[in-house]
Protein backbone atom coordinates (compact mmCIF):
# COMPACT_ATOMS: atom_id res chain seq x y z
CA UNK A 1 0.00 0.00 0.00
CA UNK A 2 0.84 3.17 -1.02
CA UNK A 3 1.78 6.00 1.64
CA UNK A 4 -0.84 8.48 2.27
CA UNK A 5 1.36 11.43 1.00
CA UNK A 6 1.74 8.99 -2.56
CA UNK A 7 -1.63 7.90 -3.26
CA UNK A 8 -2.70 7.96 -6.84
CA UNK A 9 -6.14 8.45 -6.49
CA UNK A 10 -7.32 11.94 -5.15
CA UNK A 11 -9.32 11.74 -2.00
CA UNK A 12 -12.91 13.57 -1.53
CA UNK A 13 -11.16 16.19 0.18
CA UNK A 14 -9.78 17.62 -2.85
CA UNK A 15 -11.53 20.43 -5.16
CA UNK A 16 -14.16 18.92 -7.22
CA UNK A 17 -14.65 15.51 -5.62
CA UNK A 18 -16.64 16.05 -2.80
CA UNK A 19 -19.32 13.31 -3.75
CA UNK A 20 -17.03 11.30 -5.91
CA UNK A 21 -18.45 7.72 -4.59
CA UNK A 22 -15.52 5.70 -5.59
CA UNK A 23 -12.82 8.65 -3.72
CA UNK A 24 -15.83 8.41 -0.77
CA UNK A 25 -15.93 4.87 -1.02
CA UNK A 26 -11.90 4.38 -1.00
CA UNK A 27 -11.69 7.17 2.62
CA UNK A 28 -14.15 5.01 4.48
CA UNK A 29 -12.25 1.89 3.94
CA UNK A 30 -9.58 2.89 4.92
CA UNK A 31 -10.79 4.71 7.96
CA UNK A 32 -12.33 1.89 9.07
CA UNK A 33 -10.39 0.27 11.67
CA UNK A 34 -10.58 3.41 13.58
CA UNK A 35 -13.98 4.68 13.13
CA UNK A 36 -15.84 3.71 15.83
CA UNK A 37 -12.97 5.31 18.32
CA UNK A 38 -12.69 8.64 16.28
CA UNK A 39 -16.85 8.78 16.68
CA UNK A 40 -16.80 8.73 20.52
CA UNK A 41 -13.59 10.67 21.24
CA UNK A 42 -14.44 13.74 18.23
CA UNK A 43 -18.22 13.75 19.49
CA UNK A 44 -17.93 13.55 23.31
CA UNK A 45 -20.64 10.33 22.81
CA UNK A 46 -22.80 12.92 22.12
CA UNK A 47 -23.56 11.10 18.77
CA UNK A 48 -24.75 8.40 20.64
CA UNK A 49 -27.62 10.61 22.15
CA UNK A 50 -28.33 11.72 18.80
CA UNK A 51 -28.63 8.31 17.19
CA UNK A 52 -30.74 6.96 20.07
CA UNK A 53 -33.68 9.75 18.95
CA UNK A 54 -33.73 8.73 15.38
CA UNK A 55 -33.61 4.99 16.46
CA UNK A 56 -37.18 6.69 18.49
CA UNK A 57 -38.65 7.66 15.35
CA UNK A 58 -37.91 4.71 13.03
CA UNK A 59 -39.66 2.52 15.66
CA UNK A 60 -42.32 4.72 16.91
CA UNK A 61 -45.10 2.79 14.59
CA UNK A 62 -43.23 -0.52 15.54
CA UNK A 63 -42.27 -1.29 11.64
CA UNK A 64 -41.39 -5.15 10.79
CA UNK A 65 -38.69 -4.08 8.10
CA UNK A 66 -36.01 -1.59 8.90
CA UNK A 67 -33.31 -0.62 6.58
CA UNK A 68 -30.35 1.85 8.16
CA UNK A 69 -28.58 2.74 5.13
CA UNK A 70 -25.10 4.27 4.98
CA UNK A 71 -24.26 1.75 8.32
CA UNK A 72 -20.90 1.91 8.57
CA UNK A 73 -19.97 -0.33 11.42
CA UNK A 74 -23.28 -0.69 12.33
CA UNK A 75 -23.94 1.45 15.36
CA UNK A 76 -27.42 2.16 14.64
CA UNK A 77 -28.03 -0.67 12.91
CA UNK A 78 -27.64 -3.13 16.29
CA UNK A 79 -29.05 -0.33 18.21
CA UNK A 80 -32.26 -0.77 16.28
CA UNK A 81 -31.92 -4.27 16.41
CA UNK A 82 -31.67 -3.88 20.30
CA UNK A 83 -33.96 -1.88 20.63
CA UNK A 84 -36.86 -3.92 18.19
CA UNK A 85 -36.27 -7.35 18.44
CA UNK A 86 -38.58 -8.81 16.29
CA UNK A 87 -37.99 -6.45 13.35
CA UNK A 88 -36.12 -7.28 10.69
CA UNK A 89 -33.01 -5.34 10.47
CA UNK A 90 -30.52 -4.64 6.99
CA UNK A 91 -27.84 -2.52 7.49
CA UNK A 92 -26.28 -1.48 3.59
CA UNK A 93 -23.14 0.37 3.27
CA UNK A 94 -20.81 1.03 -0.12
CA UNK A 95 -17.60 0.22 2.11
CA UNK A 96 -16.77 -3.55 2.43
CA UNK A 97 -14.49 -2.76 5.49
CA UNK A 98 -17.41 -0.96 7.01
CA UNK A 99 -19.69 -3.71 6.86
CA UNK A 100 -16.81 -6.40 7.89
CA UNK A 101 -16.51 -4.37 11.36
CA UNK A 102 -20.42 -4.56 11.44
CA UNK A 103 -21.09 -7.89 10.94
CA UNK A 104 -18.07 -8.21 13.68
CA UNK A 105 -20.19 -6.50 16.02
CA UNK A 106 -23.37 -8.26 15.56
CA UNK A 107 -21.86 -11.44 16.43
CA UNK A 108 -20.18 -10.16 19.35
CA UNK A 109 -23.31 -8.61 20.36
CA UNK A 110 -25.32 -12.33 19.34
CA UNK A 111 -27.84 -10.24 17.25
CA UNK A 112 -29.23 -11.60 14.07
CA UNK A 113 -28.89 -8.26 11.44
CA UNK A 114 -28.15 -8.56 7.77
CA UNK A 115 -25.04 -6.55 6.27
CA UNK A 116 -24.56 -6.00 2.57
CA UNK A 117 -23.04 -3.52 0.31
CA UNK A 118 -25.72 -1.16 -1.03
CA UNK A 119 -25.85 1.67 -3.46
CA UNK A 120 -28.10 4.42 -2.26
CA UNK A 121 -29.00 5.25 -5.47
CA UNK A 122 -29.79 1.77 -6.77
CA UNK A 123 -30.93 -0.18 -3.72
CA UNK A 124 -31.58 -3.82 -4.90
CA UNK A 125 -34.76 -4.34 -3.15
CA UNK A 126 -38.43 -4.34 -4.15
CA UNK A 127 -40.91 -1.45 -4.10
CA UNK A 128 -42.99 -0.81 -0.80
CA UNK A 129 -40.06 -3.68 0.82
CA UNK A 130 -39.23 -1.51 4.21
CA UNK A 131 -41.86 0.18 6.47
CA UNK A 132 -38.75 2.36 8.04
CA UNK A 133 -35.74 3.76 6.64
CA UNK A 134 -32.62 5.30 8.57
CA UNK A 135 -29.41 6.99 7.56
CA UNK A 136 -27.07 8.26 10.38
CA UNK A 137 -24.13 10.86 8.57
CA UNK A 138 -24.13 9.10 5.66
CA UNK A 139 -26.68 10.75 3.33
CA UNK A 140 -23.85 13.79 2.60
CA UNK A 141 -21.99 11.42 0.97
CA UNK A 142 -24.30 10.90 -1.71
CA UNK A 143 -23.46 11.87 -5.35
CA UNK A 144 -26.97 12.34 -5.88
CA UNK A 145 -29.34 13.97 -3.24
CA UNK A 146 -32.51 14.28 -5.57
CA UNK A 147 -32.26 10.41 -7.12
CA UNK A 148 -31.18 8.92 -3.54
CA UNK A 149 -34.49 10.38 -2.34
CA UNK A 150 -36.52 9.27 -4.86
CA UNK A 151 -35.61 5.90 -4.03
CA UNK A 152 -35.89 5.80 -0.58
CA UNK A 153 -39.30 6.76 -1.78
CA UNK A 154 -39.52 3.68 -3.72
CA UNK A 155 -38.15 1.35 -1.16
CA UNK A 156 -40.81 2.30 1.20
CA UNK A 157 -43.96 1.05 1.86
CA UNK A 158 -47.34 3.51 2.07
CA UNK A 159 -47.10 4.98 5.46
CA UNK A 160 -43.25 4.28 5.79
CA UNK A 161 -41.02 6.51 7.86
CA UNK A 162 -37.25 7.98 6.51
CA UNK A 163 -34.97 9.14 9.93
CA UNK A 164 -32.18 11.09 8.44
CA UNK A 165 -29.79 12.20 11.21
CA UNK A 166 -26.69 14.49 9.44
CA UNK A 167 -24.85 17.41 10.37
CA UNK A 168 -26.10 20.48 8.62
CA UNK A 169 -23.85 23.35 8.42
CA UNK A 170 -23.35 25.11 11.78
CA UNK A 171 -25.28 28.40 12.94
CA UNK A 172 -23.24 31.10 12.51
CA UNK A 173 -23.60 32.36 15.78
CA UNK A 174 -23.70 31.04 19.77
CA UNK A 175 -22.77 27.08 19.81
CA UNK A 176 -21.73 27.39 16.12
CA UNK A 177 -19.33 29.86 15.95
CA UNK A 178 -17.22 27.01 18.56
CA UNK A 179 -18.75 24.50 16.62
CA UNK A 180 -16.99 25.83 13.65
CA UNK A 181 -14.02 26.28 15.16
CA UNK A 182 -13.76 22.99 16.19
CA UNK A 183 -15.17 20.96 13.26
CA UNK A 184 -12.34 22.54 10.97
CA UNK A 185 -9.17 23.20 12.95
CA UNK A 186 -9.32 20.52 15.87
CA UNK A 187 -11.25 18.08 14.66
CA UNK A 188 -9.20 17.01 11.01
CA UNK A 189 -5.78 17.78 13.27
CA UNK A 190 -6.84 14.89 16.07
CA UNK A 191 -8.83 12.75 13.60
CA UNK A 192 -5.70 12.71 11.40
CA UNK A 193 -3.56 11.80 14.52
CA UNK A 194 -5.56 8.78 15.02
CA UNK A 195 -6.59 7.32 11.98
CA UNK A 196 -3.49 8.46 9.67
CA UNK A 197 -5.83 9.68 7.02
CA UNK A 198 -5.98 13.61 7.79
CA UNK A 199 -7.57 14.09 4.34
CA UNK A 200 -10.41 12.32 5.54
CA UNK A 201 -10.85 14.64 8.09
CA UNK A 202 -10.45 17.41 6.17
CA UNK A 203 -12.91 16.17 4.32
CA UNK A 204 -15.80 16.12 6.86
CA UNK A 205 -16.25 19.59 7.54
CA UNK A 206 -16.14 20.35 4.00
CA UNK A 207 -18.50 18.25 2.92
CA UNK A 208 -20.86 19.75 6.26
CA UNK A 209 -20.17 23.00 5.09
CA UNK A 210 -21.35 22.38 1.39
CA UNK A 211 -24.57 20.25 2.99
CA UNK A 212 -27.81 21.99 2.32
CA UNK A 213 -29.16 23.77 5.75
CA UNK A 214 -32.14 22.39 7.80
CA UNK A 215 -34.77 23.94 5.52
CA UNK A 216 -33.89 23.19 2.49
CA UNK A 217 -33.43 19.60 2.75
CA UNK A 218 -36.83 19.05 3.99
CA UNK A 219 -38.16 20.92 0.79
CA UNK A 220 -35.98 18.69 -1.03
CA UNK A 221 -37.43 15.30 0.93
CA UNK A 222 -41.27 17.36 0.09
CA UNK A 223 -40.18 17.51 -3.54
CA UNK A 224 -39.91 13.94 -3.41
CA UNK A 225 -43.05 13.00 -1.78
CA UNK A 226 -42.55 13.11 1.89
CA UNK A 227 -44.56 14.98 4.54
CA UNK A 228 -41.60 15.91 6.09
CA UNK A 229 -40.96 17.50 9.84
CA UNK A 230 -37.38 18.22 11.75
CA UNK A 231 -35.76 18.88 14.77
CA UNK A 232 -32.43 20.37 15.50
CA UNK A 233 -29.95 18.51 18.42
CA UNK A 234 -27.09 20.72 20.71
CA UNK A 235 -27.74 24.04 19.20
CA UNK A 236 -28.34 23.17 15.91
CA UNK A 237 -24.57 20.70 15.35
CA UNK A 238 -27.10 17.89 14.41
CA UNK A 239 -30.57 17.81 12.54
CA UNK A 240 -33.31 15.17 12.49
CA UNK A 241 -35.55 15.16 9.55
CA UNK A 242 -38.17 12.32 9.13
CA UNK A 243 -40.35 11.92 5.96
CA UNK A 244 -43.32 10.06 5.69
CA UNK A 245 -44.61 8.42 2.78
Amino acid sequence: MLPKSERKTPLPAEPGRERDPQAVREMFSEIAPRYDLLNRVLSAGVDQSWRRAAVREALAHGPRRVLDLACGTGDLTLLLKQSAPHAEVVGGDFAPPMLERARAKARRAGLEVRFQEADALNLGFPDGHFDAVTIAFGFRNFADYERALAELYRVLRPGGRLCILEFPPPPKSGLGVLYRFYFTRILPFVGGLISGNAAAYRYLPASVERFPDPQTLARMMQQAGFRVRHKLFTGGIAALHVGEK
